[in-house]
């Protein structure tokens, strides 16, 4: 069931959703959070089918925030609220409101949001792309116990990355961290199988894919050895190789599919490492709301790692010791008079 609200307020949304949830027969709510979008026009449609996938394992009311900035002043100054109900098979398994802003509107998204989260509930705020330097201070973002971002849909992944960094707030995470989940959980199990001391290792995958960053940043943090990242063709994350005194671990998967665990003594396995779809990755996040110091601790390791002191060009120790070199050869002269 379907109602369009022009020019409306948060309170007759409120009337709506429950005349709806009446006329369909469920005056019941049985919803276990409230997930907000942040998004746009051009997103939204593909955001809110993945919301509404990950819904059937978190019934949830879902609000689409979409902000519509027009170029013309005069529309600028012209607030209006556009909405649209969903509920019943059009909405999953719980709610979908789809708020559009107008006008001064957009810069006060939060009082509209306010009114319709449901209570003694949690929220969860997402933002598919273009999600803000710091999501906690963010107005919708203060309102959430969690905030999921998306570091591979920005323009320089690496940069989104050092700015989750610097901006961690307990209840911060990132579907670029969800992507490696199984990648990390089978490196895992393979290390308590092979009992012996890493040297080193090798993460190879898509040159610019946050996920590769975040799994290297994790090996070298957590194994305290060496770790290189080799670029490869893709699709995503093809392979993971460590070495240790008794051989070679590896994790290889071509295809984006199916994987390949090789280890020193023991036969080939299969093993099933597809790549998820975001409605698996969204729900994922959403099966844990209390604070993930594990990928705070990666995130903030690599981004110490990397914006560390710079080496120095061959030139500047040169630069550098041509005073005291300067000093030794007098004090010989001294020495011989």
């Amino acid at each position: 069931m379907k109602i369009d609200l022009t020019e409306t307020t948060s309170s007759k949304i409120n009337q709506a959703l429950v005349a709806a949830r009446r006329a369909i027969g469920t005056p019941a709510i049985g919803m276990v959070l409230t997930l907000v979008i942040v998004t746009d026009e051009e997103n939204a449609y593909d955001a809110l089918k993945s919301a509404g996938d990950a819904s059937r394992e978190h019934p949830s009311r879902i609000i689409a925030v979409i902000k519509r900035v027009s170029r013309s002043p005069r529309s600028r100054r012209d607030a209006r609220l556009d909405a649209e109900v969903r509920v019943g098979s059009d909405a999953g398994t719980g709610e979908t409101v789809v708020l559009r802003l107008h006008g001064e509107l957009v810069n006060h998204a939060q009082s509209v949001v306010l009114p319709l989260l449901l209570p003694d509930a949690p929220v969860v705020v997402w933002w598919p792309e273009d999600a803000p330097a710091d999501p906690a201070k963010d107005p919708l973002g203060a309102l959430a116990q969690r905030r999921i971002t998306d570091a591979y849909s920005a323009e320089d992944p690496a940069a989104e990355l050092a700015a989750r960094a610097d901006s961690y707030t307990p209840g911060d995470t990132d579907l670029a961290w969800a992507r490696i989940t199984p990648w990390r959980s089978m490196l895992a199990a393979a290390l308590d199988q092979q009992h012996a001391e890493l040297v080193s290792a090798t993460v190879e995958g898509e040159s610019e894919n946050p996920s590769c960053e975040l799994l290297a940043m994790w090996l070298a943090d957590r194994l305290k050895v060496p770790v290189e990242r080799t670029v490869s063709a893709g699709p995503g994350l093809t392979a993971v190789r460590m070495e240790t005194k008794n051989g070679v671990i590896v994790l290889d998967r071509p295809d984006g599919s199916l994987a390949t665990l090789s280890m020193q003594g023991q036969p080939d396995r299969a093993v099933a490492l597809k790549r998820r779809d975001t409605a698996e990755l969204l729900a994922e996040e959403m099966r844990r709301l209390d604070p993930d110091n594990t990928y705070e601790a990666t995130v903030k390791f690599g981004v110490a790692r990397l914006g560390g002191p710079a080496q120095p060009t061959p030139a500047e120790p040169a630069t550098a010791t041509a005073p005291a070199a300067a000093k030794k050869t007098a004090a010989k002269k001294a020495a011989s008079k």
